[in-house]
């Protein structure tokens, strides 16, 4: 009886720490090895319903943060509900920037995207519940479509994961993961609602959820509507147009977020299937000062009647999802299925302004609005299929994927053709245990990619007098073309854990795809008051990165250290020229997508100290350096690279009394240094300190928990510029003092 008690304990902890499902912190599967201890024990109590009894050496139930540390070769950092709660920004990205090696692009206060050891757009893939998330997100004015309320979880891996996710992994990856089913019968849910001072930010979430035996359904409704944010200045020069900002605020920066998803799912012994809907839809103004070709003829007097309404300029979203995950465990077999279908619908609505030979008076018979300066249709259909196999010292993972994504445009305005691009690829990996503290860890790749791009035609002709045009006087801004590709590529890695040290080591190739935009772009970027030009023979990028990773653990310190060095062949970047357009808009400077090698190498640290049971200290800092090795901007960096910078920690948890439960304070202290190495048209932003605060507790309140958080950002004001806003070449400084005030509870 005692071994059966230990057996059963075993089973419990095991599966708790690996898979089962719960309300806060857990990741399915994350851990192969316990998983495969997870599906030893199934397997034997369901192979035979005779008493067996078994003596297990040890169980061991350690942190996955922890384990995946231990277990991985790549640099990777898991970002747990807690940290996502107290530092919960305008968007889901904009939350993660505390992390060493991830910075953003800022987007307003609404929206940002992702920089991983300053790469980003393609190069950085966001993958939301196993399903990669497929949106316009080549421009920076796109942001993620993604609602920062159901994020349960983050993997982010630093680096090239092209060999595990295929194409536009590249630079890394951002694997967002919802809450795990209910383990429990009955009803439940939660609710969170906020506040923020600088934009008069108001919005929440709530999520109620329902099991029955093996079947639950869940549903998830977030609602946000925020002003114009602040800036702590009262006026900015706009490609040297003086503006003057009413009371600080960044005219017509508005938005509202409207968020709803649902699931329905059976959890089996053996099978489980999970069907998801949703659907996020934001609606956020551009700054009307800094789009389109007149930032002069802005009617100051109109936008600044209200702090909330949104105006022309503005950008409308909708992106929608349709994920089905299946998977089935059999003993030492692990088998997944997921399907997915996504929409993004995006729609660009300016004041119609002729430029070049665009026709003075809109023609009625159009087939769009006058005000519908851009409009793009996606279609996304995936298939992701894996198997994993746990044996003795090898833990064997396969799989396939497939893509199939179709792109329609419309508006008066021309950026991108319309195009459709299919790719498919196939994987082996394996994580050999060559000794009790050596893990080696080998995977390859092979992808095959098409593209189909479209032609298009002007809807105007291009000659002074329009009643004498003829048929080749309306110009082809985009000729029809397909390209094919296809990649191998490889990945080698090592870990080494003595006791309280771990040592990795991966080195290994990877790709990425060019885009559209890349190929086949060919017009005005009037966010960015220049003419782009794609190149329909550029090469997919390729690259070679060493990863390196060092981390001591013992007692009350925590070290670690991540350099790497990455080495593109030929990188995509887009490369200003002395020509200027006199077609389509009034003399922008033309920039042409390239190719180039590039150098890339820095590293991530942290130190976290323990003092004593109420406080404990944090040193982050991040360091990466770009060369172009070759091309016209040989010597030069990559835009957007993100300059050196740290964090100085301070937190103190209390004991808690009477009404409160956990209470925690925080203070970060943030450095960054000048950013002198830049690249054309990019200027020079100067260093800056910021100081950020943090506090929550769990209050009891009649006998319920409510979690509250308390934030202030920017705590003195201080006016700044970040070097990768998306708002840096017009030096508008980044948002003022910021109050954040959140409420959540469980139920």
């Amino acid at each position: 009886m005692i071994r059966l008690s230990l057996l059963l304990s075993a089973l419990f902890l095991t599966g708790m720490a690996a898979a089962i499902p719960s309300k806060k912190t857990d990741l399915p599967a994350v851990n192969h090895s316990m998983a495969s201890n997870r599906f030893a024990l199934i397997h034997l109590f369901q192979s035979d319903t005779t008493p067996k009894i078994q003596e297990l050496e040890e169980v061991v139930v350690i942190d996955q943060a922890e384990m995946i540390r231990r277990e991985e070769s790549n640099a990777i950092e898991l970002v747990k509900q807690d940290f996502i709660r107290e530092n919960r920004s305008g968007s889901l990205m904009k939350s993660l920037e505390r992390i060493p090696g991830i910075s953003m692009i800022g987007i307003g206060s609404g929206a940002s995207k992702p920089l991983i050891r300053g790469l980003g757009f393609n190069q950085v893939m966001v993958v939301e519940n196993g399903l990669k998330h497929e949106g316009q997100q080549w421009g920076t004015d796109h942001g993620l479509e993604v609602d920062q309320f159901a994020a349960d979880q983050i993997q982010i891996i630093k680096g090239p994961a092209s060999f595990k996710y295929g194409s536009d992994a590249i630079g890394g990856v951002i694997d967002i993961r919802e809450k795990l089913a209910p383990t429990e019968d009955g009803f439940g849910g939660s609710v969170e609602l906020g506040t923020r001072s600088n934009n008069g930010w108001l919005g929440g979430s709530a999520n109620v959820f329902y099991r029955k035996n093996n079947w639950f359904a869940e549903g998830r409704l977030t609602v946000a509507d925020y002003g114009d944010f602040r800036v702590p200045t009262d006026s900015v020069f706009v490609y040297d147009f003086g503006v003057a900002l009413h009371e600080g605020q960044v005219r017509n920066s508005a938005g509202q977020e409207l968020d709803f998803s649902t699931r329905v799912g059976f959890l089996g012994k053996n099978f489980r299937n999970t069907l998801g809907v949703s659907r996020v839809s934001t609606k956020a103004g551009f700054f009307a000062n800094a789009h389109g070709l007149e930032p002069r003829q802005v009617d100051t007097e109109l936008h600044d009647r209200s702090s909330r309404d949104i105006l022309l300029p503005f950008q409308e979203v909708t992106h929608t999802k349709v994920i089905n995950k299946a998977s089935y465990a059999a003993g030492n077999n692990f088998l997944q299925l997921d399907l997915g279908y996504q929409r993004n619908d995006r729609k660009e609505w300016s004041q119609y302004v002729n430029h070049g030979y665009m026709p003075a008076i809109f023609p009625s018979e159009f087939p769009y609005p006058s005000t519908q300066e851009r409009a793009f249709d996606k279609e996304v259909f995936s298939i992701n299929l894996k198997d994993e196999l746990f044996l003795d010292r090898h833990e064997l993972g396969f799989g396939a994927s497939g893509e199939y994504q179709h792109n329609d445009i419309g508006g008066w305005g021309f950026l991108i053709p319309a195009f459709q691009q299919y790719s498919y690829g196939f994987f082996a990996i394996d994580k050999f245990k060559l000794a009790p503290l050596w893990q080696l860890t080998a995977a390859l790749r092979f992808d095959h990619s098409q593209i189909h791009v479209e032609e298009y035609q002007d809807w105007f002709p291009s000659v002074e007098d329009a009643s004498q045009a003829i048929e080749e006087d309306y110009l082809y801004r985009a000729e029809e073309f397909q390209r094919k590709f296809n990649s191998l590529v490889w990945s080698v890695g090592v870990n080494y854990k003595p006791g309280d040290l771990i040592f990795k080591a991966n080195l290994g190739t990877s790709f990425r795809m060019p885009i559209a935009k890349e190929l086949a772009a060919n017009g005005v970027n009037y966010h960015y008051f220049r003419y782009e030009r794609g190149n329909a023979g550029l090469d997919p990028e390729r690259s070679l990165q060493l990863d390196l990773g060092g981390e001591w653990k013992k007692e009350k310190w925590l070290l670690s250290f991540s350099p790497f060095v990455n080495y593109f062949s030929n990188y995509i970047y887009l490369n200003p020229t002395a020509q200027m357009d006199v077609l389509y808009g009034a003399g922008n400077q033309v920039f042409n997508y390239t190719q180039a090698e590039v150098l890339r190498y820095g590293a991530e640290m942290s130190v976290m100290h323990q003092l004593n049971s109420k406080w404990s200290f944090e040193l982050l800092g991040e360091y990466v350096y770009s060369e172009q090795m070759s091309g016209d901007k040989q010597g030069f960096t990559l835009p957007f690279s993100p300059p050196p910078s740290g964090i100085i920690n301070a937190t103190y948890k209390p004991l808690a009394e009477g009404f409160f439960k956990n209470p925690y304070f925080a203070v970060d202290f943030r450095a960054t240094a000048r950013q002198e190495n830049i690249v054309p048209p990019e200027k020079v932003t100067s260093g800056y300190q910021l100081v950020n605060l943090r506090a929550g507790t769990a209050i009891i309140l009649f006998g319920q928990e409510v979690q509250a958080d308390f934030q202030v950002q920017n705590l003195f004001n201080t006016r700044y510029l970040n070097h990768t806003s998306f708002y840096r070449l017009i030096n508008l400084p980044e948002a003022g003092r910021n109050i954040s005030v959140s409420l959540s509870y469980e139920f």
